[in-house]
């Protein structure tokens, strides 16, 4: 047996616990499968870069769709018109 240290919100102080050899590998598991911090150039790219639908817009305008989906995105333009 170790000791492992548990946090949560409703134990903002944490409590210093007994664990198993077996719930240490899972714990040691867990933070090794989590996912890197999100590097600071792609938070300020994602904060910076026009909307999704803003870059699609612009693309369907400047005509850089297939036929087939330019197509189907004017039949829901059309159907969905802008209010003047």
């Amino acid at each position: 047996m170790g000791k492992n240290f548990i946090w949560s919100p409703d134990n903002p102080e944490g409590t210093l616990v007994d664990i198993t050899a077996e719930e240490q590998a899972e714990i040691d598991a867990m933070v090794a499968a989590k996912p890197a911090a999100t590097p600071e150039w792609k938070l300020n790219r994602m904060a910076e870069y026009p909307s999704i639908g803003d870059q699609l817009d612009a693309l369907f305008k400047a005509g850089a769709f297939p036929d087939d989906m330019a197509a189907q995105i004017q039949a829901v333009k059309d159907k969905y018109p802008k209010e003047s």
